[in-house]
């Protein structure tokens, strides 16, 4: 019988086709997940950049950089050593990583030396990649209660061309060593985390010149004898955001105290300009003999009509004057946050009262005033939307945490107390806050 003949002379067999095509498919299968790694390595690096440029603080930054590297290469232990001026030794050094039981092993161990890879790193600032530390030559071992590391990833951070620090990756949580990809990856956020530091540092000068700006045109407080007096002043998280709160407090004649608290509408050099402008025309309203506290700033929105193109401001002025048994306060607002008294037994109360309407809307309208009777011993808070306003919460809800606020530290010294509703106020802290605290002498 003869030979059965091949249809298809000069082609491969079927079962070698199958081959070659599991072999192709396989190949294409291994470049899609390659590529797929890829993409879920830039668009990790993408979001670290963002969650890194988000931050305003230094210290928030710098250890951002370090968990967020630790994240991008599956790393267990990260660090980030910051160079002093002249680059030859470490001032700081951020870990992230150690355990409870390792950070207290390393307590009393002290900043690192710069020597040994550490060192090797900052002497030679190229990537550096370790699969064997104590295999190296420029491994001293570690201090006593380190963990004993074996692999290290160490990439250099540099700010406006200089070399800021180094940030070292130890131990992959799959206990691989670190490859070439993962250094690629930590070299880019590197390039980022250099930026990232750069604009914080710049955002801190603004903030600072902003901040020395605003206290500049805010006043020092006079002896207002008998009465005890504390204020302060913080500044809005946002540097650009230089804002229109101020502060005053006037001795008048015949042993009378006027307090005034005001925010101009506004987050720029005009608000506070105006601020200033408006404070001191107050000042020379407040000498016009005896005129109540809604008289005056009826003479104020008129005057501020007349002569400027000012905002809309709020405000709060008080007058407190000698009558027995202790003294009397009289207050107007003009569209401003009520004050609070606090009773010499601790009571907080919020001066809720008929509010005019804010400087710069209807000169014409009346502004009410409001009369309250002060014991020995009684502190009254003026102070800025920006203490209580937050996104969140109600202003009412704002408020009653305010006073709760105030109750707990109402028996410290007023400067202090004063201090303590700044630090822990209620609000978000994207707005600048303005706080003057009046205490009436014991009896």
């Amino acid at each position: 019988m003869a030979a059965e003949q091949d249809p298809f002379p000069g082609q491969p067999h079927l079962p070698e086709l199958h081959v070659r095509l599991r072999s192709e498919l396989g190949r294409i299968d291994e470049q899609l997940r390659a590529l797929l790694d890829a993409m879920d390595r830039m668009q990790g690096l993408l979001d670290a950049v963002v969650a890194i440029s988000r931050e305003v603080e230094l210290p928030a930054v710098l250890h951002r950089i370090v968990t967020t590297a630790m994240d991008l290469v599956g790393a267990h232990y990260g660090a980030l050593g910051v160079l002093n001026e002249t680059g030859d030794h470490l001032e700081q050094f951020i870990t992230a990583g150690l355990s409870e039981h390792e950070r207290a092993e390393l307590a009393g161990t002290g900043l690192p030396t710069g020597r040994g890879v550490l060192g090797h790193l900052i002497s030679h600032p190229e990537p550096l990649r370790i699969s064997d530390i104590p295999a190296h030559a420029a491994s001293v071992g570690f201090p006593s209660g380190h963990p004993h590391l074996r692999t290290l990833l160490g990439v250099a951070i540099s700010v406006r061309g200089e070399i800021y620090g180094d940030l070292y990756l130890s131990e992959r949580r799959d206990g691989q060593p670190f490859d070439v990809h993962d250094e690629n990856v930590v070299m880019a956020l590197a390039s980022a985390a250099g930026i990232a530091i750069e604009n914080v540092r710049l955002f801190e000068q603004v903030r600072v010149g902003a901040e020395q700006f605003q206290r500049l045109l805010l006043p020092a407080l006079p002896d207002l004898g008998p009465f005890t007096a504390a204020a302060v002043y913080r500044p809005a998280a946002e540097p650009s955001k230089l804002g229109g709160d101020w502060y005053d407090a006037v001795p008048l004649p015949d042993g009378v105290v006027a307090v005034v608290i005001g925010d101009v509408v506004g987050h720029d050099l005009h608000a506070a300009a105006t601020m200033a402008s408006t404070r001191n025309m107050l000042r020379a309203l407040l000498f016009d003999g005896g005129s109540s506290p809604g008289a005056v700033l009826t003479r104020l929105d008129r005057t501020l009509q007349a002569l400027t193109d000012n905002p809309v401001t709020t405000t709060a002025l008080a007058r407190i004057e000698r009558e027995a048994p202790g003294w009397r306060l009289r207050w107007s607002t003009a569209g401003h946050v009520p004050p609070l008294l606090i009773t010499p037994e601790g009571r907080v109360e919020i001066l809720t009262a008929e509010p005019g309407l804010p400087l710069g809307v209807d000169p014409g309208e009346p502004r009410p005033d409001h009369s309250r009777l002060l014991f020995p011993g009684t502190t009254l808070v003026f102070f800025t939307d920006g203490l209580i306003e937050h996104p969140s919460h109600s202003l009412d809800e704002s408020l009653d945490d305010l006073t709760e606020l105030a109750a707990v530290h109402s028996t410290l010294p007023l400067r202090d107390f004063v201090c303590a509703l700044a630090d822990h106020h209620p609000s978000d802290g994207h707005d600048d806050m303005a706080i003057l605290a009046l205490r009436t002498p014991p009896a």
